[in-house]
This record gives C-alpha cells, sequence and structure tokens, in this order.
C-alpha cells in the first residue's frame, strides 16, 4: 500500500460541502485551522455529528480529529446505505444533514432508509416542510426516480431542545445524473404552503396564513397554506410555529421560502445575542415576512432559490459528460463556495454569464460523469 496523499485545505467555512466532495469523488482531505481563532476553537457539535453520520453510512471510512479539534483528517469510503437511525442533537437542524445525504444517497450501494432526530424546523437551514416540497421534486430533472424518494415527518421539534424525528429514504441511480437546461423561469401558477405549530395555540397558524394571504391574494387567486399543529410527544420538547411557501411556476419550477420562531438556543457560553432576541416576532408578522421573502426569491428570476443555488450547481457538476445550463438570480454566499468547491475537487469551472436584461447568472458546465460504482460492483 502506497502512503495517501490527503488534499490540504484550511479553515471551517463550507466543511460540510467539501466532506460531501471528498466522498463522492474518493479524494482524503486534510483540513486545519478549523474556527482556530475563535473563543471556543475545534469543531462544533454539529459537525462532529456530521462526521459521526458519515462513519455510519459509509465502510471503511477514517475519521482522525486532533486534540484541539482543529485538524481533520479525513479518507472517504465507499457509500453504502442501508437502515440507520442518527441523532442529529441540537445545534443545527435536520435540515442541515439532509442535503448532503440526499446526494450521497444516489451514489449508494443500497438504497438508504434513515431516521433522524432533533430540530425539524429552524431559522438557520432550510426546514424539513421546504425539502418535502422543493428539495426532492428538483432531483427529477436529473432523472432520479420519484419511487423510494420520500422524506416523512413523524414529530416536530423546535429549538432549544428538539425532539423532532423524520424519516428519510433515498433511491440508488442505475448509471449517472441527467444533464439539465433550466434556463426557463416561467410565470408563477400557484402558492403552497405549509404551517406549524408546537405547544403554543394552533390560532398563531391561522394568523400567519391570514397575513401571507392578505399579500398573495392581490396577486393571484390559487393559494393553498395548510396547517399542522402538533400536540403532545409529536410536539417535541420546545415551543415554536412557521411557515414554509413555495412557488410553483408554469415551466415546474419551484421558489421556497420558510422562517420558524423559537426561543432561542444561545451560544456555546449560554448567552442569547441581540438578533436571536429579536426573532421572537408575532405570527402575523411572519406570515408577512415570509410572503415578502418569497417574492423577492420570485422577482431574482432564477429557477431555483438562493438557499438551493448550491445543490443545483453541484448535481449540474456530477452530470453524465454533457452540458448543462442553469439561470439563476443572485449569486448566493452559499452558491459562491460551492463553486469555489467544485473547483477544488473536481477540477472544472462552471462558465458564469450575466443577462444585463433580467440581471440573472446563466452557468454552463460539462459534468464530470460521476457514477454509481458502488451500485455495480454489488
Amino acid at each position: 500500500m502506497g502512503k495517501t496523499s490527503f488534499l490540504r485545505l484550511k479553515g471551517s467555512k463550507n466543511l460540510r460541502h467539501r466532506l460531501l466532495l471528498s466522498t463522492l469523488v474518493s479524494t482524503p482531505v486534510l483540513i486545519e485551522d478549523i474556527h482556530a481563532d475563535e473563543t471556543w476553537p475545534g469543531l462544533r457539535p454539529h459537525e462532529v455529528s456530521f462526521l459521526r453520520l458519515l462513519e455510519k453510512i459509509c465502510d471503511d471510512c477514517v475519521v482522525e480529529i486532533n486534540e484541539t479539534g482543529t485538524k481533520l483528517k479525513y479518507k472517504p469510503g465507499i457509500v453504502m446505505g442501508g437502515k440507520h437511525i442518527h441523532d442529529c442533537g441540537v445545534s443545527r437542524s435536520t435540515g442541515y444533514f439532509l442535503e448532503p445525504l440526499i446526494v450521497l444517497g444516489l451514489f449508494g450501494k443500497t438504497p438508504l432508509s434513515i431516521k433522524l432526530k432533533g430540530i425539524t424546523n429552524d431559522s438557520k437551514d432550510p426546514s424539513v416542510d421546504t425539502f418535502r416540497s422543493t428539495t426532492l421534486p428538483m432531483l427529477k430533472h436529473f432523472g432520479v426516480p420519484s419511487e423510494g424518494l420520500e422524506l416523512r415527518i413523524e414529530s416536530r421539534g423546535a429549538p432549544p431542545h428538539g425532539g423532532g424525528e423524520v424519516f428519510l429514504s433515498v433511491p440508488t441511480i442505475q448509471d449517472s445524473l441527467a444533464a439539465v437546461t433550466l434556463t426557463d423561469m416561467g410565470m408563477v401558477k400557484r402558492i403552497r404552503g405549509v404551517t406549524f405549530s408546537t405547544r403554543v395555540s394552533s390560532q398563531f397558524e391561522n394568523t400567519m396564513i391570514h397575513a401571507a394571504r392578505g399579500i398573495f391574494n392581490r396577486l393571484l387567486p390559487d393559494v393553498h397554506i395548510f396547517t399542522d399543529h402538533k400536540a403532545g410527544p409529536q410536539a417535541g420538547k420546545s415551543r415554536g410555529y412557521g411557515i414554509s411557501l413555495v412557488a410553483e411556476t408554469t415551466t415546474g419550477c419551484l421558489i421556497s421560502a420558510d422562517n420558524a420562531i423559537s426561543y432561542a438556543r444561545g451560544d456555546e457560553d449560554g448567552e442569547i445575542d441581540e438578533e436571536e432576541k429579536k426573532m421572537l416576532m408575532p405570527p402575523g408578522d411572519v406570515g408577512e415576512q415570509i410572503a415578502s421573502v418569497l417574492l423577492g426569491e420570485i422577482a431574482q428570476g432564477g429557477v431555483v432559490d438562493s438557499t438551493h443555488q448550491g445543490l443545483l450547481f453541484l448535481l449540474c457538476a456530477l452530470c453524465a459528460p454533457d452540458v448543462s445550463k442553469v439561470r439563476v438570480g443572485k449569486l448566493s454566499p452559499h452558491g459562491i463556495e460551492s463553486l469555489r468547491n467544485i473547483r477544488e475537487f473536481l477540477g472544472f469551472e462552471f462558465v458564469l454569464k450575466e443577462d444585463p436584461e433580467t440581471g440573472t447568472v446563466v452557468a454552463k458546465c460539462v459534468g464530470c460523469g460521476l457514477k454509481n460504482l458502488a451500485r455495480k460492483v454489488s
């Protein structure tokens, strides 16, 4: 056996995305200076939890962390899939873990079925409702079969104590993802949504719906927002409420926005910052705010919203070796970091061209043709 050569990286930025790409293309990585300049240096609890999750679903995966947690050696294994249960903790929601799991599951040896425990809705990560209504349908553009692709919410969990459970199943792909051309957003034809509330009055949901509809009904008639009030064990351990909205266009594009309100977690030393205090806004304001955010996302003119840009670029990069062409709105920080990581791990860049008329960006690339080799060997 020869000596393993590691791709050397620095900093904690986009650690999750780097580990995902490392696993997909089987490139060992050495990451240094992880949160090195902060009061509490080293890997955060959710980052350690994500590494434990990779160990569960991959075979022969090696993780080495130094004493201070500022240096990480990661040697990826083969994605096995299978049935698992994972506790995500309470420092980040299940949305943090769902995005990489969906991509890894496609390239597994067997279909992936996993139950995730923790926080289902918070203001940092996309909610489980957004994943169910927007992220999973997006995969169908790339030729992923809808059979076996499911996200089921068994119980809700809001910060700071969580207590929610979601069940994700992802099928494996036969060969590689299909290249896509998504350049026409179309016109919005309907808006769907769902509100949730845990351990608070169900009237909060009606207030959010009324406020959101007050904005949308002036623009289009087909607006339906459903309620999902949880009580008892299904309501988790903390009080919270929120709303997730999705706009469907005439060309089949889905644009989403969501928000969740709960009592602040506080940071590592238990203090609550001013931003989190402001997040305790009344339900009427939440409905209005998220309706305005969704209209802002639609106005950008992209085929996906800003939170899905990174995933869209990654899927295009992994496609069969053919040209993929997508139109997005203003590039989000997550989208930009994803493009940098794709260049780092896959060795090619997207061609980005701004459309001055619409203010959108057209991104083109030839996919790397990543095949599901794990499945072929079996």
